[in-house]
């Protein structure tokens, strides 16, 4: 078993539902036996320009994974998952009823287009690393450090 980080997102329709709705498809995940969830936490939308408090906001969450399925195997089910709920991808960090992101599997690293892993801006973004400290407060971010410690330092400059 590998444990995988979800980053998973929304800001349209019925966040919280859909939220649910995509953890328990998560745990339902052939391969896949344990799925920790923190709790939701609101944010502001990152649009390609910055933080625009103008767009609907977030409700975040995070899933900790126990998994058998290869990384590319769970972040196609995630992509099916996001399609299910009505993802449409038109613009980059446009607004979405859901999104996934696969941030770290286990010890693996990929410089692949398809999955880059560990996610290259999870050590920025403080909707992915609040709900992860909170879900495991010892996690770790390869190259960047604790994530507790990530999480602090972005909220203490008001990000």
């Amino acid at each position: 078993m590998s444990r995988a980080v979800v980053a998973l997102g929304a800001n349209l329709g019925d966040t919280a539902s859909t939220l649910a709705e995509a953890v328990a498809e998560i745990r339902a995940l052939p391969l896949t036996r344990r799925v920790v969830c923190s709790d939701p936490i609101e944010s502001v939308a990152i649009t390609a320009s910055g933080p625009d408090p103008s767009k609907p906001g977030y409700l975040n969450a995070v899933a900790l994974v126990e998994t058998q399925l290869a990384p590319t195997v769970l972040l196609r089910a995630l992509n099916d998952i996001e399609a299910r709920h009505g993802r449409v991808r038109l613009e980059r960090w446009g607004d979405r009823t859901l999104d996934l992101d696969l941030i770290v599997y286990g010890g693996v690293t990929s410089d692949d287009p398809r999955l880059t892993l560990p996610h290259p801006r999870a050590h920025e973004r403080g909707f992915v690393l609040v709900p992860w400290a909170q879900a495991d407060p010892g996690a770790q971010l390869v190259g960047h450090g604790r994530v507790a410690d990530l999480a602090a330092r972005l909220l203490g400059e008001g990000r």
